[in-house]
């Protein structure tokens, strides 16, 4: 009977510890899985706010450009006019 209980706790010991310790390590891969899933929609989150950013700069770059045109264009017809006039006169 002693020996029967000396290789039952022989063998449930080591056992049981080696469940414990899978058993912890599943948890902190879950856990660890999880703060990788909260980085992964963070960074996406900053992914679309620097979209956001960058189209806004592109739209202002599209602005400037457009009222750079405007007026190199309000400049030639003054040059053209004042070419016109001095050709005339």
């Amino acid at each position: 009977m002693d020996q029967t209980i000396q290789l039952a706790l022989s063998i449930s010991v080591p056992t049981l510890a080696v469940m414990f310790g899978i058993l912890t390590n599943n948890s902190r891969l879950n856990d660890l899985n999880l703060r990788f899933n909260d980085l992964n929609l963070r960074l996406n989150e900053l992914r679309a706010d620097m979209n956001n950013r960058f189209d806004h700069v592109d739209r202002r770059f599209d602005d400037a450009k457009e009222m750079w045109r405007s007026e190199l264009h309000r400049v030639e017809e003054v040059l053209d006019a004042r070419l016109k006039h001095l050709e005339e006169g």
